[in-house]
């Protein structure tokens, strides 16, 4: 209240101070436009018939002059003078031929005066400044004078429609954060036994899945009040806002108390502080304001604050430790029981038919998240209705995946016979490496049709079952079926195309891999040669060797890569009769499924 009637009081006399200018300022363009003279001066020029008209005032004359060239009378230069007690005035006006006159006396109030010179210019610019600074303030999140209240979207139980029932694939995540809800739910049981409730969790992993589900779920569940709102609604362009609105945003959630209070991407503000130059002052005060907060409430009120990130490592320390943020619930990309799961649940909504099998679906949708798979159940659906078709069947859900994957079939690319003959052999190469391999996934489909993405072709693996450690034997069998493509390229047209730079992206990353992070190498041995950075986004590598041993990584690298291709080439020279064969008929059908490959391989095996 004390800050709302200091910013008024600013405002009243801003407004006063501009009012004052304005007064001031048309009275010196009005006296701009006259210029004094002499009385002397002004006979002069009435004798010499300089004068065009002449206005007699109680103080003063105005004087309008002849041969002015302006042509607006607005723009004419006037001369004033003193009035003396001349009788003759009237005469040498009259002889002159200039025509004068006296103004009548209009007695104006001195009240009129002033609300016309003060009152009503002030009135106006405080207006007209309200209006501005509300349109700036809504833009800002706030009205006028409420740049520092927090613009938190309130949603209740009935609003989000959404409990543990519609998450699907985080079981461990929903065990933990149902223990926050238990105790809003049922303090006493908790308090009996001495346990306080959890300031704070911080719910991490990858884009994509649920952590704003989930914390929506939460909501549904308590049945409190929940307030959400992103970590950059709190930093605007001026210092000190986003401060305040974390005191706002504490101030309404301890006035409503049970509730949830859910902060999405936290690393907007919570980004770890530093010494260096440059620095962001505003982020800085509110990271601050923030975490005196979380030190100032009390949890036993039932104020809960989660907080979601897919960047934890770059998080204030400060900002992490007990007592502030207690528990940090882990939201990893789902198993394959977990994609079963979510495949069920987004596939409630939608008409399936009855021999969809979504466990299939599961096994060819490694590395999926919530989000991925929402939109192939969505894809497959909207790719039902473009055939006409009112259910949704298993070939819809697979080219959902592929669509997704590799993106829609570009019918209109047209390519050459030879350009055909290369793709089918190219990508038969990487499917006869698989089926040759002990090791290796079984192939599932192969085709030639171009897809919007870039693919002029491709071979698409399905794993039996789902793994979560691969051997060293398994990486170097995934590398010869990646360099297999231009393999099948040497062997059969004894040249090479650019078909294969994906492929050669891939094995190159599997082969550094092994040599830098998965201690693969009979050079380096367990030696760690580079750190994960961005764990749950990019999961980009970074180098913690130095230029040397850096130099004799690559020779390690690209020793594996020389085996590895050697060993390719060896698979599809003794199986040069299986490749043909199999290339003619995915030239001839330009998709051919796993089961059609595998009859053609073992008929010529026998």
């Amino acid at each position: 209240m004390i800050r709302k009637n200091k910013m008024l009081a600013s405002y009243i006399v801003v407004t006063l101070i501009i009012t004052l200018i304005i007064n001031v300022a048309v009275t010196l363009i009005s006296k701009s436009k006259s210029q004094e003279i002499d009385y002397s001066n002004f006979l002069t020029m009435i004798q010499n018939k300089q004068v065009e008209s002449v206005k007699i005032e109680s103080d003063r004359i105005l004087i309008t002059p002849k041969d002015n060239n302006k042509s607006s009378d607005s723009d004419k230069k006037l001369y004033y003078t003193g009035t003396l007690n001349d009788s003759e005035l009237v005469d040498r006006l009259h002889n002159a031929g200039v025509k004068f006159s006296t103004p009548v006396k209009d007695v104006q109030s001195p009240i009129l005066t002033f609300i016309l010179s003060w009152i009503l210019p002030f009135a106006m610019f405080y207006f007209l400044g309200a209006f501005i600074m509300q349109s700036v303030g809504k833009k800002m999140g706030g009205g006028a004078m409420a740049f520092g209240k927090s613009n938190a979207k309130v949603y209740i139980e009935k609003k989000t429609g959404v409990t543990f029932n519609d998450v699907a694939g985080q079981e461990e995540a929903k065990e933990s954060l149902n223990e926050i809800v238990d105790f809003l739910h049922k303090p006493e049981k908790y308090t009996q036994i001495g346990a306080k409730l959890p300031k704070g969790a911080l719910l991490v992993g990858p884009p994509g899945t649920g952590k704003t589900l989930l914390a929506k779920a939460v909501a549904g569940e308590a049945n409190v009040p929940f307030f959400s709102l992103s970590g950059s609604n709190f930093v605007e362009m001026f210092v000190g806002v986003g401060a305040s609105r974390v005191r706002d945003l504490f101030q309404q959630a301890e006035k409503s108390a049970p509730c949830i209070v859910f902060i999405d991407e936290i690393d907007a503000i919570g980004k770890s502080r530093d010494s260096q130059m440059g620095g962001n002052d505003e982020r800085e005060q509110t990271l601050n304001q923030l975490l005196a907060e979380m030190d100032g409430f009390d949890s036993s009120k039932g104020v809960v604050i989660l907080a979601a990130t897919n960047r934890p490592e770059i998080l204030d320390k400060a900002l992490l430790r007990p007592g502030r943020f207690d528990r940090r619930v882990i939201v990893d990309k789902p198993d394959l029981k977990g994609r079963e799961d979510i495949l069920k649940v987004h596939g409630k909504n939608v008409k399936l038919d009855s021999r969809v099998n979504l466990g299939e679906i599961a096994l060819a949708t490694a590395g999926a998240v919530g989000a991925d798979l929402a939109n192939m159940v969505n894809e497959a659906a909207l790719r039902a209705v473009r055939l006409g078709r009112d259910t949704v069947r298993q070939d819809d859900l697979f080219e959902a995946v592929e669509t997704v994957i590799a993106g829609k079939e570009k019918k209109d690319r047209i390519m050459t016979e030879e350009e055909k003959r290369l793709v089918a052999f190219h990508e038969v190469g990487h499917a006869l490496a698989a089926a040759l391999q002990k090791q290796t996934q079984p192939v599932h489909k192969i085709t030639i049709i171009p897809r919007t993405m870039g693919a002029l072709g491709y071979t698409m693996q399905m794993p039996e079952k789902e793994k979560f450690l691969i051997s060293k034997d398994e990486l170097v069998e995934q590398i010869i079926v990646l360099l297999a493509g231009r393999a099948a390229e040497e062997v059969i047209f004894q040249k090479a195309t650019t078909g294969a730079s994906n492929d050669i992206e891939r094995a190159t990353e599997i082969a550094r891999q092994m040599v830098t992070i998965y201690g693969m190498s009979d050079k380096f041995g367990m030696m760690g040669l580079e750190s994960i950075q961005n764990r749950y986004l990019d999961g980009r590598p970074v180098q913690t060797c130095s230029t040397e041993t850096s130099a004799e990584v690559d020779r390690q690298v690209l020793e594996i890569i020389n085996n590895c291709y050697e060993e390719a080439l060896k698979l599809l020279k003794d199986n040069e009769e299986a490749l043909c064969k199999i290339a003619a008929q995915l030239l001839q059908k330009e998709t051919i499924m796993g089961d059609e490959f595998m009859e053609i391989l073992n008929s010529v095996s026998q």
